[in-house]
């Protein structure tokens, strides 16, 4: 009697990247994003509740380059974290799950957070 050893539990590396898992891996990680940024909201708020000298080391802080490029990620993560979760509501409707739509819809929540942050930002950071 021989002894077959059985197979391991298929891994990423089995798998083609698709789309649909690189969105999926995004709303996961998004979600943990805004988590962080949940915490930089509170720390303006309650900057803002302690007074004006608090409020503005705070402002400078988050007015610096890379204070933007935070702010900027974290207004992203919000919006793929919602575009995704909208691709998910298309989907429990059972609709846009055959392969081709499917992975357009992937790619349109992805330029869709892509240009609602730029949109927001245009109007409310660069130009207000």
């Amino acid at each position: 009697m021989t002894v077959r050893s059985r197979p391991t539990s298929p891994h990423l590396q089995i798998y083609r990247w698709t789309i649909t898992m690189a969105t999926s891996i995004l709303h996961r990680a998004t979600g943990i994003a805004m988590y962080a940024g949940t915490v930089l909201l509170v720390a303006w708020l309650g900057a803002a509740a302690i007074g004006q000298d608090a409020l503005n080391v705070v402002n400078a802080i988050y007015g610096s380059w890379f204070g933007q490029l935070v702010l900027f990620g974290f207004t992203w993560a919000m919006f793929q974290h919602l575009m995704s979760g909208l691709r998910h509501f298309i989907w429990d409707f059972a609709v846009m799950m055959e392969p081709g739509r499917r992975e357009a819809l992937g790619w349109a929540t992805l330029a869709g957070s892509v240009i609602l942050t730029l949109l927001v930002w245009t109007v409310f950071v660069w130009v207000g």
